[in-house]
């Protein structure tokens, strides 16, 4: 169930039993020479809706374009400030939260948004406990589809030491899988990209100049990024449906539904 497909008065009904709303995450940045520049959106957005129709919960539109100013070297990167991006959550956050969703459960699928969507959770709570009273009901999580347990055993099993940490082949073949017609097998010189630390933009594309970080994504096919999407929905929903867990006791009293 999409959001943004739906009426207000099929999202006015789904609230009288439910509390709940998965927001995907993700970012517009270059992916290497063969991955895809909406990567992390597609990623995130894809795998969103699987534990949404996996869990019967809402699922809100992508936030597209992240925190990934050290990209902005290569053609086709957006990037959003970190406050810019702390005001986007806070602002998605509290539009549905007028309208009774309590709960937020954030898939990510990019590195760079964990430190500012953690920000962004701590203004939502700050604005709480300066304004008084008896608190918020608001509860928000976030999830990195990549570093569930599942797709990162996956991950070392088919990649190794390959896998790397930026244009990954786990990524790379997830965005194969769901869109097969985009898939550009190569052969990367060097195989495996080197690894190493940035700062900003300039400093990333001297340091990595095809956009890689200790990866081959070359080893990526669609094959593998069906078992890397079933890995990643069904771990994902099992931990939505026990974070979830506390508000359905509520219900059961009478207090509010998932």
């Amino acid at each position: 169930m999409q959001l943004h497909l739906q009426t207000w008065p099929a999202i006015e009904t789904y609230l009288r039993d439910k509390r709940t709303v998965i927001l995907p995450i993700g970012s517009t940045e270059q992916h290497g020479p063969n991955g895809l520049i909406g990567t992390d959106a597609i990623t995130a957005a894809a795998i969103a809706r699987g534990v949404g129709e996996a869990t019967g919960t809402l699922v809100a539109p992508v936030i597209a374009v992240g925190m990934a100013q050290h990209h902005l070297a290569f053609p086709g990167s957006m990037a959003l400030r970190p406050g810019t991006l702390i005001a986007v959550i806070r602002d998605c956050v509290e539009s549905l939260a007028l309208h009774g969703f309590e709960r937020f459960f954030f898939i990510n699928g990019h590195g760079g948004n964990i430190a500012t969507t953690t920000a962004a959770f701590s203004e939502i709570y700050a604005a709480a406990s300066f304004g008084g009273g008896a608190g918020t009901r608001l509860r928000c999580t976030l999830r990195n589809w990549y570093e569930t347990p599942g797709v990162a055993a996956l991950s070392k099993e088919l990649y190794g030491e390959q896998e790397g940490s930026h244009a990954t082949p786990s990524e790379v073949a997830l965005t194969w899988h769901l869109h097969p017609d985009c898939a550009m097998p190569m052969r990367l010189d060097p195989p495996v990209a080197a690894k190493g630390s940035f700062t900003d933009a300039a400093n990333f594309r001297r340091n990595f100049p095809d956009g890689r970080i200790g990866s081959n994504p070359g080893l990526a096919t669609a094959a593998h990024g069906k078992r890397i999407y079933d890995a990643a929905v069904n771990e994902l929903s099992n931990q939505l449906r026990n974070w979830a867990l506390p508000a359905r006791e509520k219900e059961q009293k009478g207090d509010g539904g998932i």
